[in-house]
This record gives structure tokens, C-alpha cells and sequence, in this order.
């Protein structure tokens, strides 16, 4: 716990002036938005690294909008297919990790109040425990029939219909041995609850907890060695106290234009825009969010928009 703690205020103090970036609304860029959705960009540089993001902010509060999810069940497409296919939706960006050799979600999605992709991330332990295997409780980001966000860590396997979640970084003990596919690390199993989402996408790791930044990529087996400090293009989402949604996209491998930015930098732009919770999410050639069909940060892959499993979506409601 102590180390946890010194590596948060280290964060902390690392973190405190690295952004003050100026958002400029661009509302007028992306045809007619209601008037409880805002897109903002900047091109303030990061650290003295040019850069280009934009977020969307949504009041989810706004009964004229149906937050969903849409999932593509062992293919993948394009963002601009899955709008196309969503009657147009208001937003669509990407969401969970996936694996390349099968098209599956890696992370849970939530889909109607109803689990459709699990936690399927399997990882080699560390040190002493480098002859095991971990399953690491992956973040995500949930939204009730309330209405209400919430981000914790999962409990949601391929067995089980049931999603259960702690609101606090998972300890693990006992990892299976080596070899051993069939079974789950042990954790502390007592703070988990019954999460009962009516959406929910997975990725990981959190980024900000109680309004503060508490990245938890080792207690999630995310990133290896210093990757927390790379830049690459991001997609993160975030709530804030009075229940405003925020949507965050980073351009990134653009040279001279955009370099991307760390996971130090998002949980920054997150505090700075008032959330109290944020997670990361699938980044790099996956990170592309459309709203009305138009692409925001300029996608680094070559060939354009990457193919994905599933998305996030908000569209008006009929």
C-alpha cells in the first residue's frame, strides 16, 4: 500500500502542470448536435510535443439519448460501418482491447443489461510468480438504467452470465500454476458486488479515482516496464460529479503535428475537465471517434479506420 501510495504522489506531483490545455468548441464542424452534447478541440502542445485531441461531453441526463454499445460477434469493422448501420449514430468511438487472431472483445461489454464479452485476458506473472499465470479483474466503465457512470474493476468470465465489481484496485494471491488454463487468480473476492450496468465497455487501466489521479496499471497487468510514459494515439472516457459523460480521443504517431500522449497526460486532461473518475481504453491505431459520421483525430493506421469488435455509441432516440 505504501508503494502504491508513493507511486500515485509521484504521479501527482509529475503530472500537476503538464497540460492547462485552451479546448476550443468545433460544434459547428459536426452538423447539428443537440443542445446536451459539446465537441471541443486543441492543439496545445503537450510537454512541448505537438498535439492535437478532442473530447465530447454529453449530459446524460438528456432523455432524448440512448448511450448503447454495438458489438460485431467475431468479425470486426470499421467505426464508419458501425455507424452506418446505427441509424446514423450521434457518436461512435472504440472501446475495448481485442485480440487480432480471433476478432474477440478482450474486455466485458455490457449490451442491454445483458453481458455480451467477457474478461478474457490471461498474463504471465511478474517476478517470483513468473512461472504463472494471472487473470487480471480488467476496469471498465458502466452506465445503470439510471443513468449513473461508474468505473471499477470486473469479475466477468466466459461462465458466467454475471458481472461483478469492486471499487477498489484488486490484490491477488494464489495465482494458478503455469499451464493451467482453466482456472482464475484468487483476489480480494469480498469487496466484489454484483454490478448491474445497463451499458458498459471494459479497457483499462483507471486513470482517475475520487477526482484524483490514481493510475492503476500495475494492479491491472496492463502496460509492462515504463509503456505509461509512451505516446500513442488514445481514446479514454470519464465522468464528471454532475453527471456529464466525457469522451476523450488523442491524435498521435503524426510527426510534427501530433505525437500522442502518455496515460500521465489523459488522467491530467481528465482531472482538468472535472471528472472524478476516467479510464483508459483501446489506443494506438484503434483510437478513432466519429460524430456524425466525421472523424475527429486523424487515425495513425495507414490504411485508415482499424476494424474493431465493438464500440460506443450515443444516438438520438426515435
Amino acid at each position: 500500500m505504501k508503494k502504491l501510495q508513493a507511486s500515485v504522489l509521484l504521479v501527482l506531483i509529475s503530472a500537476t502542470s503538464c497540460c492547462q490545455l485552451r479546448w476550443v468548441n468545433v460544434d459547428s464542424l459536426y452538423g447539428a448536435l443537440p443542445s446536451s452534447v459539446h465537441i471541443f478541440r486543441t492543439a496545445d502542445s503537450l510537454e512541448g510535443k505537438p498535439n492535437i485531441a478532442y473530447y465530447l461531453i454529453a449530459d446524460l441526463n438528456d432523455k432524448s439519448l440512448d448511450f448503447t454499445v454495438d458489438t460485431s460477434h467475431g468479425r470486426r469493422l470499421k467505426p464508419s460501418q458501425y455507424f452506418q448501420r446505427n441509424d446514423s449514430a450521434l457518436l461512435v468511438v472504440n472501446t475495448t482491447f481485442f485480440s487480432f487472431a480471433t476478432n474477440q472483445n478482450l474486455n466485458v461489454v455490457i449490451q442491454d443489461g445483458e453481458k455480451v464479452a467477457s474478461n478474457i485476458i490471461r498474463v504471465r506473472g511478474r517476478g517470483a510468480d513468473s512461472n504463472t499465470f494471472i487473470y487480471p479483474h480488467s476496469s471498465a466503465i458502466g452506465l445503470s438504467r439510471k443513468r449513473k457512470a461508474d468505473i471499477a474493476w470486473i469479475k466477468a468470465d466466459s461462465i458466467s452470465s454475471k458481472v461483478w465489481a469492486s471499487q477498489e484496485p484488486p490484490v491477488y494471491s494464489n495465482p494458478q500454476i503455469a499451464g493451467n488454463a482453466s482456472g482464475t487468480a484468487n483476489s480480494n473476492s469480498n469487496a466484489f458486488r454484483r454490478w448491474k450496468m445497463e451499458t458498459a465497455v471494459g479497457g483499462g487501466p483507471v486513470l482517475v479515482q475520487d477526482g484524483i489521479i490514481k493510475i492503476t496499471n500495475e494492479e491491472e497487468f496492463r502496460f509492462a516496464g515504463k509503456a505509461i510514459n509512451d505516446r500513442h494515439p488514445r481514446t479514454a472516457m470519464g465522468y464528471t460529479k454532475d453527471n456529464k459523460l466525457i469522451i476523450l480521443v488523442v491524435e498521435g504517431r503524426n510527426a510534427g503535428k501530433a505525437e500522442g500522449a502518455t496515460l500521465r497526460h489523459l488522467a491530467q486532461v481528465f482531472v482538468e475537465l472535472g471528472c472524478i473518475e476516467a479510464l483508459n481504453l483501446d489506443g494506438g491505431g484503434s483510437s478513432c471517434m466519429l460524430v456524425n459520421g466525421k472523424e475527429t483525430i486523424r487515425v495513425s493506421d495507414a490504411s485508415g479506420q482499424r476494424p474493431v469488435p465493438g464500440v460506443f455509441i450515443i444516438k438520438r432516440k426515435k
